[in-house]
């Protein structure tokens, strides 16, 4: 036996009102529902109101935008008059923070002085893809200017480190190095205030 298949939950409202009307003339006179539940009169009044609450909506979004739209440029002005307000006690004050202040207006913050950069954190390091050559990676450290690579033979001595590269990015090839020795390297960020701290050493066999 057929089903029924209305498919009210993908409808928008305006064709659940093209929908209603539909319904309401195919069943008037219809031989086949002679007796409709619930009767026609109840399509009809619901299909009517929600027609009327479908028009009230759209007539209120209408005004709705008209009403947003006098908003922004009541907003726009404001801001105009404003900005204004404040050139001129900013000047007039002379830029004395108190007197600023006394017109209920903030005085802006100065320049965030740089902070010292943090150590480099997860420095790995492995064989090359070449000859005497080995990989570093290690996590980025936001706000450096470039970072300092630097390698030692291996075993470590206070004097044995020497710098293989100042790189931009977190990873790095350091080049030249003799294939199959041991190695030992570490990685400091540089920035505005100077090198960070070094970061724990990782070592690798050059390729």
């Amino acid at each position: 036996m057929a089903k029924v298949k209305l498919g009210l939950g993908d409808m928008t409202v305006l064709e659940k009102v093209q929908f209603g009307d539909t319904v309401h003339t195919a069943i008037t006179g219809n031989p086949n529902f002679v007796t409709p539940v619930p009767p026609l009169t109840a399509v009809l009044t619901a299909t009517d109101d929600l027609r009327a609450a479908a028009e009230a909506v759209r007539l209120a979004k209408l005004a709705l935008a008209a009403a947003v739209n006098v908003q922004d440029q009541a907003e726009a002005a404001f801001d105009f008059v404003m900005t204004q307000e404040g050139s001129y006690v900013e000047i007039t004050s002379g830029g004395d923070p108190a007197k600023i202040q006394s017109a209920a207006m903030q005085v802006q913050a100065g320049p965030t002085p740089p902070a010292a950069l943090p150590k480099v954190e997860d420095v790995s390091a492995t064989g090359g893809d070449l000859d005497n050559e080995c990989d570093l990676h290690w996590k980025p450290v936001k706000k450096k200017n470039n970072y300092i690579v630097e390698v030692s033979p291996d075993p470590v001595t206070a004097t044995s480190w020497t710098q293989a590269g100042l790189p931009t990015k977190s990873k790095f090839t350091v080049t030249g190095l003799t294939s199959g020795a041991k190695y030992w390297f570490r990685v400091a960020a540089s920035g505005p205030l100077g090198a960070g701290p070094w970061s724990d050493p990782a070592t690798a066999r050059a390729t």
